[in-house]
């Protein structure tokens, strides 16, 4: 029962790795609506279109006590979702399936452990054809917060 406990334990703490290795984050002290308005901007001077924003935050908040819980997990978050139709089809021209990360999304979070630092990251990806977003989505988060 031990060796299975420390097992479990184990592959917990592996995942848990794994998904944080799965994403590029950065940090700053510039308030969150800060970073949302350059975000925006960023978006807006690759000429893309933010097809969605969702307030994830908001909505755990909202759901919290609905579901049980009474841990705040974001002081604020938010996803922005876009895409680029030339990028996109450069990729998707090297592999159809890579149709699986469209639309692209860049999020920006506040933790209650950090309530005066604001993060903002997105996914990593694939090595290939999709390493071509993951440096466009770096300039974006990057460009957002003056970097």
């Amino acid at each position: 029962m031990k060796t299975l406990l420390m097992t479990a334990s184990l592959a917990a703490c592996i995942a848990t790795t794994a998904a944080a290795q799965d994403m590029i984050t950065y940090t700053t002290n510039q308030p969150f609506e800060d970073v949302i308005f350059g975000l925006e901007n960023a978006i807006i001077d690759q000429g893309l279109v933010i097809d969605s924003t969702s307030h994830v935050g908001d909505m755990l908040e909202r759901t919290r006590a609905d579901v049980g819980s009474d841990v705040t997990i974001f002081l604020k978050a938010d996803v922005y979702s876009f895409c680029s139709a030339a990028v996109s089809r450069k990729v998707m021209e090297a592999d159809p399936m890579n149709i699986v990360f469209c639309p692209y999304d860049i999020f920006v979070a506040v933790s209650p452990d950090t309530p005066d630092q604001t993060m903002i990251g997105f996914r990593s990806f694939p090595e290939g054809a999709m390493k071509e977003v993951e440096a466009l989505l770096d300039t974006i988060a990057r460009a957002a917060i003056g970097q």
